[in-house]
């Protein structure tokens, strides 16, 4: 994509960032009296509706946690920073904007892909809308665009069956809705000429998650601390697109090297790869063993908008179709069977072969709660393009339930639901369990996937197995950590769901904040106990986050001078022995003397470096660093996990 249209998607972003930020937070001050001081008044107006004082309750209790949150992040990590319902409202505000914002592009993009009925390129002149209107016609005569309001959010309701992290309804970031003026602004900006071609473009989405941020407010962020303070600057300031060659050149020679040295070099799929290096005939690398496609394990522990695990993606449908055909391949570790015994039609496995790979294969975490919603919709977008080209109708399309795409934040802040909700745990040592994990993930928010919480849950988790009277869930002599862990989690999962279900009343709001935070941290630890095959990654550079900076240091020692070499330390960890690592970083570990322990520690005794290019600047857009890209893959010798 070339400077001009990026200039021209920045532009529009921005613009409907400010126009969206401004409309919200009129509606928070003047209607449902939430002030940008942080100032709510304890009763609410007697001009509000019924409906209009649930809403509130809702954005109310959506303040109070985020407050909830930095204040137990204040006590686990000993600062003296204030902790203000500004800063609370602020962040409710910037939640509400940008999750609008993502769901008008997304519809632009689905629109585009022929995913969705036209329902906002002419407003409510969209065909969609007329056909909906008449099915009933007085849905045109609701005063303020009522009408076309109940029609967008049926197409958010049909499509939060499959991309509910975006599209869900009772998401608070979801509770407030652009008046119509607003609206019409909104679809004016979305809408513009220039912009037509680019909601075809993959890349589109990445862009506006970069973009969302302006260049201003990280140059006001370091002219205020050199360091992040904080997760939102760590987020902001590292905020770069990786270019589509380097993550072609990064994902053929890890992922793409593992098939091809599995396979002897007797690949098809190789032959179309542009930056791939292939290993010298008669290498130890041509000595792997085969895997079947749905064992093969991808993480990008700082995933961004997913970019990475699209072209992932796109290499392993052409590793499920050779795995199919070849009748050495050996049984799934998910089944105990062969790929082609569970799928005897190829194009049976064609149908759910994008399904599988966002079930088995892709796995992503941030800090920013925006990845979430923006890699899963790219995830399943991409997935949809899959049928597409197979000529599969809507309704003979496999539903996609899921992506492994994971917030990093902090456990519920709010220790009166701790202590009820570990109550409610039964044997006793699941409460016990569930008390350490919060504890543990305080700073997840702050660290992301640098967070050690599965040695944590390790040690936690030993603890407990040295008694074994923990009744029947429990009881065996021998039971194993990762079954202890497999069980445990089921056991919370299903009580945070019935937690969730049940809530009602006052405190429903709170209560299901609280169990979906939990449920997030879940998922985190899980992803984070896992060992993979490749690890893919632009991660964050420089300082990081001041809050954290004891945890961080004790935690990395050799790596503690950048927080991208520190991420270089842990991909490694993560990786299952002979796994291969790629990233893009700056090129300064390679040659300051400040970098010679990772250097030594990390890159020559724990992993061999495979490929290297040294990129130079202007590579990451706007960033003004020296960059490399490099693959390095882990010695079976050394490596250690499952």
């Amino acid at each position: 994509m070339d400077q001009p249209t990026r200039t021209r998607i920045e532009q529009a972003t921005q613009k409907a960032r400010k126009l969206l930020q401004e409309e919200f937070s009129k509606q928070l001050e003047g209607t449902f009296d939430i002030l940008p001081s942080g100032d709510i008044p304890q009763t609410p107006g007697a001009h509000l509706t019924p409906v209009e004082r649930l809403i509130r309750e809702r954005l109310v209790a959506a303040v109070e946690h985020k407050r909830a949150a930095r204040l137990a992040l204040k006590v686990a990590t000993n600062t003296k920073e204030a902790v203000t319902n500004q800063e609370a409202v602020a962040g409710v505000l910037r939640d509400l904007a940008f999750t609008t914002l993502n769901r008008f592009v997304a519809l632009k993009m689905l629109e585009a892909r022929g995913l969705v009925q036209e329902c906002v390129s002419k407003g409510d002149q969209s065909a969609g809308f007329k056909e909906f209107w008449g099915l009933a016609p007085e849905l045109a005569l609701l005063p303020d665009g009522r009408g076309y309001r109940l029609y967008l959010e049926s197409v958010f309701d049909e499509l939060s069956t499959e991309v509910k992290v975006l599209f869900d309804r009772r998401d608070v970031a979801a509770a407030l809705w652009p008046r119509r003026t607003a609206l019409l602004e909104l679809l004016e900006v979305l809408n513009a000429p220039d912009l037509v071609d680019v909601w075809r473009e993959d890349e589109t989405i990445g862009w506006v998650y970069q973009f969302f941020n302006a260049k201003e407010e990280r140059r006001e962020m370091r002219a205020e601390s050199q360091a992040p303070r904080n997760s939102r600057e760590l987020a902001t300031r590292n905020q770069f697109f990786t270019p589509r060659y380097v993550v072609e050149f990064l994902a053929q020679n890890t992922l793409g090297r593992l098939w091809y040295a599995s396979h002897d070099g007797q690949t098809r799929l190789a032959d179309p790869w542009r930056y791939f290096v292939r290993p010298k005939s008669g290498s130890n690398e041509l000595r792997l063993p085969r895997k079947d496609p749905r064992d093969l394990k991808v993480l990008d522990p700082a995933c961004g908008s997913g970019h990475f695990l699209l072209y992932a993606f796109d290499l392993l449908l052409g590793m499920y179709e050779e795995a199919w055909e070849d009748p050495e391949s050996p049984p799934s570790e998910v089944t105990g069977r062969r790929l082609r015994e569970d799928h005897p039609e190829r194009e049976a496995l064609r149908r759910e072969a994008p399904v599988l790979i966002l079930r088995h294969n892709l796995h992503g975490i941030d800090i920013d709660a925006r990845c979430a919603q923006i890699a899963a919709l790219a995830l399943w977008m991409r997935a949809q393009r899959a049928f597409q080209e197979q000529g599969l109708s809507r309704a003979d399309r496999p539903r996609v339930a899921r992506t492994n795409v994971v917030v990093a934040e902090p456990m519920p802040g709010e220790a009166e639901l701790v202590e009820e909700f570990a109550a409610r745990l039964q044997p006793a040592a699941l409460g016990r369990l569930f008390r350490t994990l919060v504890e543990r993930m305080r700073l997840a928010g702050e660290l992301g996937s640098l967070l050690k919480v599965d040695d944590a849950l390790s040690e936690a988790i030993d603890k407990e197995l040295k008694d074994t009277r923990q009744g029947a869930l429990f009881a065996e002599e021998r039971r194993t950590a990762k079954r202890f862990w497999e069980e445990a989690e089921v056991s919370v999962l299903r009580t945070l769901e019935e937690y969730a279900r049940k809530a009602g009343g006052a405190g429903a709001t709170t209560r299901r904040l609280f169990a979906e935070d939990s449920l997030q941290g879940v998922a985190l630890i899980d992803l984070l106990r896992q060992r993979y095959d490749v690890v893919l990654m632009n991660p964050p550079f420089g300082s990081g986050s001041t809050v954290a900076k004891q945890i961080f240091e004790r935690s990395y020692p050799r790596t503690k001078n950048d927080v991208y070499a520190a991420f270089v330390e842990r991909g490694l960890e993560l990786l299952r022995p002979g796994g291969q690592l790629g990233a893009i970083t700056s090129r300064t570990g390679f040659f300051l003397s400040s970098f010679q322990k990772w250097r030594e520690d990390i890159l020559l005794k724990e992993a061999t470096p495979t490929v290297f290019a040294d990129l130079g600047y202007g590579v990451l857009d706007s960033a003004m660093v020296e960059t490399a890209a490099y693959c390095l893959a882990k010695s079976p010798a050394r490596a250690s996990g499952s």
